[in-house]
């Protein structure tokens, strides 16, 4: 061994020094494409600069506007009355996974590691609005088969794409896309993607309903995150809260719910528009309003 030679025992401390460097630093694009992302841990609040009075006071009956529905999903809303969620039955129950987002929805999010790989195993979530909590498995298992029970939170799996988590659930119960009786069936499937923003998170979320959407729905809710943010229990206790015979369902019968046009005319709106279906979606529907009968003004006592 020459006088410049390295000992073999400085060699093997400096390569394990070097691999530490590299393996500590920034996450490569394979360790991403591996199933690392970014980390969206955290206590998130809520924004409500968009969609707030859907979101917050409640949308009106018959407000239909930009849902891509069919005539099912029309029925289903016509045929709805809001005093159902006086039932004990519907007092307690929670927003379904691919609404709870939407309604006062201070958000925990959380991941669960395996210890022998240090690979995120699944990512958690609760939500304040009762208390929710939902898994979305990292580990690649599959879905349940078809037959298999549906839940309130579905079963949700999740892969990166680059940064974004994206999450597909199925086995979801019937639940609702608009709270004023527009349902979202239980055949339904919807992708979400979460994408972190510095301090900002925003989650896409597009439903895929064959019984009740002529066409994927989409729309996006955002969080500030919030570290201060402290999530209060939210015990719940129903009660009968309006006395009515047994077996009592709150509902209007085809054609036979007066409120339906309120909102049309309120708010100046075709009636014919306010049916919803996909071609309300778009900005070019805006040109078949100026060809629409105006709606007659409410009146008020």
């Amino acid at each position: 061994m020459s006088d410049r030679s390295v000992p073999v025992g400085i060699f093997l401390a400096a390569t394990a020094i070097a691999a530490v460097c590299i393996t500590s630093g920034p996450p490569t694009s394979a360790q991403v494409a591996a199933g690392q992302g970014l980390d969206l841990s955290g206590e998130w609040a809520p924004r409500f600069h968009e969609d707030q009075p859907e979101r917050i006071p409640g949308p009106e009956i018959g407000d239909y506007l930009g849902l891509p529905i069919n005539e099912a999903a029309r029925l289903h809303g016509d045929s709805w009355d809001a005093s159902l969620l006086t039932l004990p039955e519907h007092q307690c129950k929670p927003h379904p996974s691919d609404y709870s987002p939407r309604g006062p929805a201070n958000l925990r999010l959380w991941k669960e590691v395996d210890t022998p790989t240090q690979q995120v195993k699944a990512w958690h979530t609760h939500i304040s609005w009762q208390a929710p909590e939902r898994t979305i498995w990292m580990d690649g298992r599959p879905h349940p088969p078809e037959y298999a029970a549906h839940t309130w939170q579905g079963f949700s799996t999740g892969k990166w794409e680059g940064d974004m988590l994206t999450v597909t659930t199925t086995h979801l119960k019937l639940g609702w896309i608009r709270r004023n009786g527009i349902p979202r069936s239980d055949r339904a499937v919807v992708t979400e993607h979460f994408v972190r923003h510095g301090d900002v998170l925003t989650l896409i979320t597009v439903i895929d309903d064959p019984i009740y959407l002529t066409e994927p729905f989409i729309r996006t809710t955002n969080w500030a995150l919030d570290p201060h943010q402290v999530i209060a229990p939210y015990p719940c206790q129903a009660v009968v809260e309006v006395d009515r015979p047994q077996g009592a369902v709150p509902h209007h019968l085809p054609g036979t719910n007066t409120f339906l046009r309120e909102f049309s005319s309120r708010n100046g709106v075709p009636y014919e528009a306010t049916r919803g279906g996909a071609e309300t979606m778009y900005p070019e529907y805006m040109l078949q309003l100026k060809n629409m009968p105006a709606p007659p003004k409410l009146q008020t006592k």
